[in-house]
């Protein structure tokens, strides 16, 4: 049985974060990261340009065997964590190793949600979320012509613009009225929409899928069953219907989660001595006492970095603020982000909406304001700032009398609103 400081369980942005912040202040103390990749870390951002060819599969590493070396760091690829004895401070390995640790970071990210449609687990599918199934994925492109994409949230969409850019034939499936539910509104979706269709990606909403089978005639040829009596058939089959956390390993272990393991505002878990970052966290929301998962980079990073800083005890650590919603996204030369609400909640009549629509320019706004606050923004091919509008939301700045100047340019008037602030 080996021993550790600190042990941290996954090697991608909330672990690395959390690693940084350890260091910081404790450069000796021993520090083990355990991965069940068996590769050096990576960013599962960059995987769509993986399948694409876009960037090359050694070309996708955040660190390397000597960062970890200099660190005076273990880092066990490879290895997957079964189960966790919070009582006896014991983690154990599916080789049977036992691992004991002073303090632990739990960051093992989510795994694809594999959805129960008839059929599915009989028929070869595709997911994307790790490097192994991008270079899977990336192989199978070579041998097909035609594929089929489950789910048009943005993993679903970086496949589908991928492929259909390496000359295959794409169909998505969605069975919400609009593609990327929860990040953009309906308007804003369809204009994303036809940009895709524009280029070739054919794409039906609002249709359930209602089993999959492989074709009679051809083994490698799947099917794939419409609520409508549609069948649609192709080579690839691609599942991007969503994420779950990876907590299997939790049980018995009393620490507390439900579809996430729940985290205070410096990570810590219900257990002593157990903190919990990135994709795996159910934190606090900035809007409001609910807690939620929260799966986009930065908030990976911050999340991770805080337990560090909480870890290490070191003096500067600051709570974490809460989730705010926050993704760019750029599609066959196009770019859109959204961050915060995208729209009023309920009643509330404190709540407006500015919006400003071109479509022949393929250009949107969005704007949510609500009590003189922004708190919400959303854009295609607008030249804006989002970091600057993050701020804005986050810092609660107040617009007053520059609000319907800020309407017509958010860009400028809210760098100059920051500024001050931050004066």
């Amino acid at each position: 049985m080996s021993q550790t400081k600190y042990l941290i369980i996954g090697s991608s942005h909330a672990g690395l974060s959390a690693m940084t912040a350890i260091r910081l202040q404790d450069k000796e103390g021993a520090l083990t990261m355990i991965t069940r990749e068996k590769v050096l870390p990576y960013s599962p951002t960059i995987l769509p340009y993986v399948v694409s060819g876009k960037t090359p599969q050694d070309g996708v590493f955040l660190r390397d065997d000597a960062y970890f070396e200099e660190n005076h760091a273990t880092f066990m690829k490879g290895r997957e964590v079964t189960a966790i004895d919070t009582g006896a401070n014991r983690v154990t390995l599916d080789s049977g190793e036992e691992i004991t640790y002073e303090k632990l970071l739990i960051a093992t990210g989510a795994s694809p949600s594999v959805p129960p449609i008839q059929g599915l687990s009989d028929t070869s599918f595709h997911v994307l979320r790790t490097l192994e199934d991008a270079v899977s994925i990336r192989k199978a492109m070579k041998e097909n012509l035609s594929a089929i994409i489950l789910g048009a949230g943005l993993i679903g969409m970086h496949a589908a613009e991928n492929l259909s850019e390496a000359g295959m034939e794409v169909t998505v499936l969605e069975m919400l009225p609009q593609v990327l539910p929860g990040y953009f509104d309906a308007e804003a979706s369809g204009m994303i929409q036809k940009v895709f269709s524009d280029n070739g990606v054919r794409i039906l909403t609002g249709n359930a899928v209602t089993h999959v089978t492989s074709s009679n005639n051809n083994k490698k040829v799947c099917v794939v069953s419409l609520e409508n009596g549609l069948d649609l058939s192709a080579h690839l089959l691609v599942v991007a219907t969503g994420v779950r956390a990876n907590i299997a390993f939790l049980a018995d272990s009393g620490v507390e989660a439900d579809d996430g393991i729940v985290v205070g505002d410096t990570m810590r878990t219900s257990v002593d001595n157990v903190w919990a970052a990135g994709d795996v966290a159910k934190a606090g929301s900035f809007f409001g006492p609910e807690k939620i998962l929260n799966g986009i980079l930065p908030d990976a990073v911050e999340q991770g970095w805080i337990a560090g800083m909480d870890m290490v005890d070191d003096p500067a650590l600051k709570p974490y603020g809460g989730g705010l919603s926050m993704n760019t996204y750029s599609f066959f030369g196009n770019r859109a982000f959204s961050v915060g609400m995208s729209g009023p909640v309920g009643d509330d009549e404190g709540f407006q909406v500015d919006v400003m629509v071109s479509s022949s320019s393929r250009r949107y706004q969005k704007l949510v304001f609500r009590d003189d606050h922004l708190v919400g923004a959303s854009a295609i091919n607008m030249d804006l700032d989002p970091g600057v509008l993050c701020r804005m939301i986050r810092d609660q700045i107040e617009l007053g009398e520059t609000r319907e100047r800020f309407s017509c340019e958010p860009r400028d008037v809210g760098r100059s609103l920051m500024s001050a602030f931050w004066r």
